[in-house]
């Protein structure tokens, strides 16, 4: 009996041994026929990326072939750094029909944001701030893609946007007061001392980014995008907590009046901005704020208007009308006076859209194709907080590698069709077809 412990012991030790070893490294090279490396503006030929397991070890001229590295082939591709959508819905379903807030439940927002994880990786990004979900869904997706049970990319998540009674955050608009709505009080703000508490509540739930809407919307019922609903104070209660707990504050913002309180009170990123004008680009280069313009979603919500406004909820068709053009130009119109931008496309992987034509809509407003793709890399790696670790093609920096067929600063739109993907050295596409 003493023999047979003695033996599972040491079984049960070799293994405990073989578990404590350190597992062996993974190299990797990439040949890269073209290398836009996401911080210089000149794209560098026939480079060498070498990646020890999950990030980037070096760059190198020319093609060469460390002894026992995996070689990747993309000499014919232009390689970039996987890209960044600032401002994400991962859990929405991408259907705007006005019975979806009585008909669908957590557990569809989940399986949406599965979907979603997927497609943003299929369509080459690999990192995106999440600015819209609940307590339990972002977590939970979060989880999975970090135990690999599902495939999706690296994601910051503000759970629920926070704003006041009858703003845009306020899902009972449009709805009589015999209707209540699961879940509608951990987006509302009333108060400064409210605002502390909610932002507490939102970091101890798992968010790692707050967004607060100081002003109307335009895919709520019955609210003005002109108007401000929060009080300088509110502002002010919220994002000083957030920057205490160590958290960024994005600001839902269309009216002037709302964004300019919003950067005065510190806020580092202004979400659309439309009705911006040249008082609001000072004060956002002034405080160092970031402009998220949101082009897709602006186009895709004005077809949507134009085409088949019976489908939207009521006063939305309209607001979506009189904010489109507006919104397009101000991105223009702040580039060309020094405002920092990044990309989001305010939408969900599964809007029908592809969300790299926010590039091209980028290039429209007058970003050069090269400030574009810095908008997706390391401007948008800086606004989410982690410049160390994405964004760009350098030593140090997570192995996050794209790769399309063609020049993307002769044709901004073949950054639309991804043949490639890399996510922490990981390859899950190449060839055009997803690996897992």
């Amino acid at each position: 009996m003493i023999r047979k412990r003695l033996a599972r012991w040491g079984c049960g030790a070799a293994l405990l041994a073989s578990a404590a070893a350190p597992a062996v490294a993974k190299d990797v090279v990439i040949h890269a026929g073209t290398l836009i490396d996401g911080a210089s503006a000149t794209p560098k030929r026939q480079m060498s990326i070498l990646i020890r397991d999950e990030r980037v070890t070096g760059i190198q001229n020319g093609f060469v072939t460390p002894a026992g590295a995996e070689v990747i082939d993309l000499s014919t591709k232009t390689v970039l750094p996987g890209f960044i959508d600032a401002h994400d819905h991962i859990s929405a379903t991408g259907s705007r029909k006005p019975l979806n807030r009585f008909v669908l439940t957590e557990g569809d927002a989940t399986i949406a944001a599965a979907a979603n994880a997927r497609i943003d990786i299929e369509t080459g990004f690999t990192t995106v701030r999440d600015l819209g979900s609940s307590e339990v869904t972002a977590p939970a997706i979060i989880r999975a893609i970090n135990a690999k049970q599902i495939v999706g990319p690296r994601f910051w998540t503000a759970l629920q946007a926070m704003g006041p009674t009858g703003g845009h955050s306020d899902r009972q608009n449009g709805l009589g007061p015999a209707i209540h709505i699961d879940g509608r009080e951990g987006a509302i703000i009333d108060g400064p001392d409210d605002a502390r508490r909610k932002v507490r509540e939102h970091r101890r739930n798992g968010a790692t980014v707050i967004k607060i809407m100081p002003s109307g919307g335009v895919g709520s019922i019955g609210d003005d995008p002109n108007h401000m609903v929060m009080t300088d104070a509110e502002m002010k209660a919220a994002i000083e907590e957030a920057h205490e707990l160590g958290l960024k504050v994005a600001a839902h913002a269309h009216g002037k009046v709302a964004i300019d309180h919003a950067i005065r009170a510190g806020v580092d990123s202004i979400e659309h901005g439309t009705y911006a004008d040249a008082e609001s680009y000072a004060l956002m280069k002034q405080h160092g704020t970031y402009l998220v313009p949101t082009l897709l979603v602006a186009d895709a919500i004005y077809q949507n208007a134009v085409k088949s406004p019976e489908t939207l909820p009521p006063t939305v068709a309209e607001k979506a009308i009189a904010v489109t053009p507006t919104m397009i130009g101000n991105a223009g119109r702040a580039y060309k006076a020094g405002v920092k931008i990044a990309l989001g496309t305010d939408q969900s992987a599964s809007s029908g859209r592809n969300k790299a034509e926010e590039f091209a809509l980028l290039v429209k407003a007058g970003l050069t194709p090269m400030d574009a793709i810095f908008a997706s890399s390391k401007n948008a790696a800086a606004l989410v907080g982690s410049p160390a670790d994405i964004g760009t093609v350098q030593a140090g920096r997570y192995a996050d590698i794209v790769a399309v067929d063609g020049d993307p600063l002769a044709d901004i739109t073949v950054l639309q069709k991804v043949d490639f993907v890399m996510k922490g050295g990981e390859v899950l596409k190449t060839g055009g077809r997803m690996t897992r």
